[in-house]
This record gives structure tokens, sequence and C-alpha cells, in this order.
């Protein structure tokens, strides 16, 4: 048998060594909020005015936080709250500003990823600090972690109104860097097993999105959380089918479904909800997978770290997810 040459060995070794660097990457973890820091609130996306966000600045207020507001705030275009320069000049002010210790999305919708290639990271790399929102901010929520540093996936500044109490107070924990934990009761389409790893993902319409850019994160040895909302359910298997062919689950260590609320059909019927679509493109894979996470377009949507390492248990009984 022929001896293996030296190209291929040093492609061997290199495959082993970027293996080894990705399970030995240590995520940054911004500091923590204490009474008396301040939370800029900023729109990346759609506008919003001012009043909808009363709710959002008197419950950070009740924590003992300051509130900066954003030159986004009340601003129009279109759909969108300003034009792309402003929207990204108003998120680079806030995150170079050393005074403002988290950033807290005000709205999603779409319009991030328009302004994502606009924003020097250089100061935020050096001083990171808390991100905060979901939906639409996967894309920066993504961006970010392949810096490796940890951002919030968490209820934004609009949804304080209609939250539950325990979504409110899993922010407020998250913040001030208390332990999360969540328990959850059976669900028959969970598959049973113990994982530990690293949580990324998001929205999963916007994950779509950007694979293939400098934004999309790698899964491999990962964590999958993903939710949705008003997709028709065609979109939902077109996306997944189009995960799974690309090798996007291969190596996962487990998955976390979130909220895929409201969904669309058409007159001719899909045959399948979103929870039976998603199910049956993750039958043959054989690690642990929850259904029905408290996240996403929900009103109980409670908070996660990603970047963190977290550990899921899912049995007959039920399901534990714990942020180490």
């Amino acid at each position: 048998m022929k001896k293996p040459g030296p190209l291929f060995l040093l492609i061997i070794c290199g495959f082993f060594i970027h293996q080894n660097i990705q399970a030995q990457r240590k995520m940054m973890t911004p500091e923590f909020l204490k009474k008396g820091d301040t939370v800029g609130i900023l729109a990346t996306a759609r506008k919003i005015e001012m009043a909808t966000l009363q709710p959002g600045i008197k419950l950070l207020e009740s924590w003992g936080l300051h509130v900066v507001i954003g030159k986004t705030i009340g601003k129009e275009d279109h759909q969108l709250a300003g034009p792309d320069w402003i929207r990204a000049t108003d998120f680079q002010e806030m995150l170079d500003n050393p005074s403002i210790k988290a950033i807290w999305a005000a709205k999603g919708g779409y319009g991030t990823v328009r302004i994502i290639d606009r924003i020097d990271f250089s100061n935020f790399k050096k001083k990171p600090k808390w991100v905060v929102g979901f939906s639409d901010m996967t894309v920066l929520h993504s961006h970010i972690n392949n810096m490796g540093i940890e951002t919030m996936h968490a209820l934004m500044a609009m949804n304080v109104k209609t939250a539950t109490p325990e979504a409110i107070e899993s922010l407020r924990k998250a913040l001030f860097g208390e332990k999360l934990e969540y328990k959850m009761t059976h669900h028959p389409y969970n598959k049973n097993g113990k994982a530990s790893g690293e949580i990324v993902g998001g929205n999963l319409s916007v994950l779509y999105s950007i694979l293939g850019s400098k934004s999309e994160v790698d899964y491999k040895g990962k964590i999958l959380f993903i939710e949705d909302l008003d997709e028709y359910l065609y979109h939902i298997d077109r996306m997944m089918m189009n995960l799974k062919r690309n090798g996007y689950f291969d190596g996962l260590k487990a998955v976390l479904i979130g909220g895929m609320t409201e969904m669309n059909d058409n007159d001719i019927p899909w045959g399948k909800d979103a929870l039976q679509i998603i199910q049956d493109i993750l039958k043959d894979y054989k690690i642990p997978v929850i259904f029905n996470f408290p996240a996403g377009h929900i009103k109980d949507n409670r908070a996660m770290i990603f970047g963190k390492t977290v550990s899921v248990d899912v049995n007959e009984i039920g399901s534990k997810v714990t942020f180490e």
C-alpha cells in the first residue's frame, strides 16, 4: 500500500488543528450590567415611534438603569427607521460610546442586513458590550458570534407591553448576569438525549438569508436554536431542506425549536404544520431535539445568551436547558 504523501498529511493535520481550535474557542462575555449603567435603544430595521417604547424605558429605569434614545427612533424612510446611513451611524455611535453598556433593539422587521457591512467593530472587539434583541437582529447575533463575542437573544423594547412576566424577568437576569435555566413539559415530537455545546441561531428566515456570507455561523459542534414568524409552510420546508442538503445539521449537538408563529398556507394545503415539517426533516439525526422552547415571536420570549455553553437534557418527562 502506497504511503500517504506530504500534501495529504498536511491537509489531515490542518483539518484536526481547525477542529481543535473550534473546540477550544473561548467566547468573550461582555460585562454584565449593574445599577447606574446606561442602555441605548435604537432601531436597526423597521421604523418605530417614541410612544411605543415608553413601557420599555420605564422597565429599564425600574431596574436602576439609565436610557439613551437613538437618533433612529421616530425617523422614517418608507418601512425603515431612516436611510441605511442613518441607521448605521446610530448603531456605530452607540457601539463606540463607552458610557453605553448595552444596545437594545427597539424593533425588528427587516433592514439590519442592509447596514451590517457599514459597521466598524474595531472598538467593540476590544471592549464588547451587550447587543440585545431577536428576529432581524439574528444578523448581528451571527456576525458578532464570528468575532468570538456573546450576544443576548431576548425581547425587544417594543415587546415589553405584551411580554409575560417570565420573559421580562429572564431579560433582567440575563442583563445582570444571573443564571438562566429553563424547564419545559414533554412535547410528543421531542427527541430524548443529553448534550452540551455553544448555542447559536435565531430566526430561521434570517439564518437562511445569510448563508454563504461572512455573517454565517459555523454550526459544527453547536446547539442550534430556530424560530420564525409569518412564513408560508412550504417556505419552512424549503429552508429546512436547504440546511439539510448543505450539511448544516451534520455535527450539531442538539436543536431547540422556538415559536413557529402565525404560519400561512396555500389554497391547496401543504399537509403538515411547521413543527411536523421540522420533525420530519430532523428525524434521522441522532441528537436531542426540543420543541416549543419558550423563545421567538411569542409573548413568553425568554432570554438566551448566544455563544454561551449550554447543557440540554431531554427525556420522557420533560426537558431542561441550562446556561453554564
